[in-house]
């Protein structure tokens, strides 16, 4: 096995597979676990991610918010274990892939629109919804069952 082999090979065992699908735009809440001496505790940051950067597992992406008057930029790596959670808030409609104008706006300038009928759904309610829609269909109508054999 060569080196980049059995590098790529570690890399795909750290990726994080439950990664929320978010874009540049979205405004996002990240919950960070921080620790303190023995204890460990749970930090959210929310902001609007400016910029995704890289790929594989030094994959990162900016967040920008403005708190008390002052803009403040935080920068994660995607896939650290130190994330717990990555909640999309508003999904935001842009069309640029690097969000940097938006370190120097205040008010109205710094809003970003956002996608009218936004609904998020859980992956677990999408299979449920699954399973009523196969049994619906898969269930013949008796009204439906009598009309083909009197037709016969």
């Amino acid at each position: 096995m060569s080196k980049t082999a059995l590098i790529q090979k570690l890399e795909q065992s750290q990726l994080k597979t439950n990664v929320d699908n978010f874009n540049v735009g979205d405004t996002v809440r990240v919950h960070t676990r921080i620790l303190e001496e023995e204890k460990e505790r749970t930090q959210v940051f929310t902001g609007t991610v400016i910029a995704r950067k890289g790929s594989g597992l030094s994959e990162t992406f900016s967040i920008h918010r403005v708190a008390y008057g002052e803009g403040m930029e935080r920068v994660f790596l995607l896939h650290s274990p130190r994330i717990s959670k990555i909640e999309v808030i508003k999904e935001g409609v842009v069309r640029r892939s690097k969000l940097y104008y938006l370190r120097g706006t205040s008010g109205k300038a710094s809003k970003i629109k956002g996608r009218q009928n936004f609904k998020r759904q859980i992956k677990g309610n999408k299979a449920a919804e699954k399973d009523t829609t196969e049994k619906n269909v898969a269930e013949p109508v008796p009204a439906v069952q009598a009309a083909t054999e009197n037709a016969e």
